[in-house]
């Protein structure tokens, strides 16, 4: 979150950054998983071939917020890295403190206004010039389940959220977790967001949590949401506290866990694992969302640089993002999908088909959401109260309607 105290430390920060290699390129993200690691390989095997090198700067933590609070560090003291991994409306935030470059002329140059759908070109743009590179698409409402534990467990895989408490019960009664989960934040808010969307559908979830409507927000259907989530608490076991996302993603991959509900990055994960889509694991939209797709967008952002090389080296960097080979090989290797269009889909599963093809009618359906868990939907304070409702309501004891009276408090007083 961008606050105003930070805006006033950056106004008076001197800009002078420290000197580096010529044609290199220093990169902040937070991909340290398997899959993860080994997608951001890739981008630096292909900038190599360029002749530009890449100064690795990873912070570790699935949902990025230690990289954030590391990049305001580097912003004040006046030595910002050349791109950084950020997305939705954080990027505009940035742009307003005009800490980012425009690398308008290289999506120019390469069409990116055409190869790119709407919704995921104009979160890279700043007052109309790009200064992001979007390097895939997320879909966030995914179901992981380990199609072994349901048959052991003679239960079969939900697609309601009623169903779904039915086949958890019959498979902790066989002895396995139901419901893979690490007790953090940002994951507590992934599972809250698919709630929203499989409870309350598109039209609630834009109305509630992009528009920050409070009729919405303080409807009956809140308090339903409210309740499913907390029925969730059963189902997970007593040492999912502090978890990171992987290894909760591991134990469905080894058979301890039946699910997870986690965005597409987790199938990278069942891929380093050796795993195949239909057969080792099943994908399937979480209870409930089989007509909706709550997108994240991760790209890079360009930030100002005085050097002409580092310049150059930034261009270069953008220009690999959007190329066809990049965006094949980043996303079979991180599970999500390419954020270009007309890709050939041949070397991608069943699980990236039905996410290529839900992309595409949810744009023309309506049920295509940001994803509020993972920074798309609003600004960073409103996302940061949400986060902090779900977890305190998912890790206590609070009835529905006070969590969602705490949920409305907390939205009104960040907005």
């Amino acid at each position: 979150m961008l606050n105003r105290s930070i805006a006033a430390c950056f106004a008076a920060a001197s800009l002078v950054a420290l000197p580096v290699q010529a044609s290199e390129v220093e990169v902040l993200h937070w991909w340290t998983s398997g899959g993860e690691a080994k997608s951001v390989a890739s981008l630096k095997s292909s900038l190599q071939k360029r002749g530009v090198s890449w100064q690795d700067f990873a912070v570790a933590g699935g949902g990025g917020e230690n990289a954030m609070t590391v990049l305001k560090s580097r912003a004040v003291s006046g030595n910002p890295p050349t791109a950084a991994q950020i997305k939705g409306p954080d990027i505009q935030e940035w742009g307003e403190l005009g800490f980012l470059a425009s690398i308008d002329d290289v999506a120019k140059k390469n069409n990116w206004d055409g190869v790119l759908p709407g919704v995921v070109s104009d979160v890279m743009k700043y007052q109309g010039k790009y200064v992001a590179a979007p390097v895939n698409v997320h879909r966030v409402n995914w179901l992981w389940a380990n199609p072994e534990v349901f048959r052991k467990a003679g239960a079969s895989i939900p697609t309601t959220w009623a169903d779904f408490m039915v086949q958890a019960k019959k498979i902790q009664d066989a002895g396995y977790i139901a419901l893979a989960h690490g007790g953090q934040a940002w994951q507590d808010n992934t599972v809250f967001e698919a709630v929203v969307l499989g409870v309350g559908g598109a039209e609630y979830y834009k109305k509630a949590f992009v528009e920050l409507d409070m009729k919405a927000l303080n409807s009956s259907t809140t308090d339903e949401v409210f309740k499913v989530f907390g029925e969730l608490r059963q189902f997970i076991d007593a040492n999912a506290p502090g978890r990171d996302w992987n290894v909760a993603t591991s134990m469905v991959i080894n058979g301890e866990a039946a699910m997870q509900i986690m965005g597409d990055w987790a199938k990278g994960e069942f891929a380093v694992a050796g795993k195949n889509a239909g057969t080792d694991f099943v994908c399937v939209a979480a209870p409930g969302t089989s007509d909706g797709f709550t997108f994240n967008v991760d790209s890079f952002a360009f930030f100002q640089q005085s050097d002409v090389n580092k310049q150059s080296a930034q261009k270069a960097m953008a220009e690999e993002i959007l190329g066809t080979n990049f965006q094949e090989v980043f996303n079979l290797n991180k599970g999500s999908i390419p954020a270009r269009l007309g890709m050939a889909r041949a070397k991608f599963d069943t699980c990236a088909h039905d996410s290529m093809n839900a992309f595409v009618s949810t744009a023309q359906s309506g049920g295509l959401v940001p994803s509020f868990a993972h920074g798309m939907a609003v600004p960073g304070a409103v996302a940061g109260a949400i986060t902090d409702v779900a977890t305190n309501y998912f890790n206590s004891d609070t009835s529905p309607a006070d969590g969602k009276a705490q949920l409305v408090a907390a939205i009104q007083a960040a907005m």
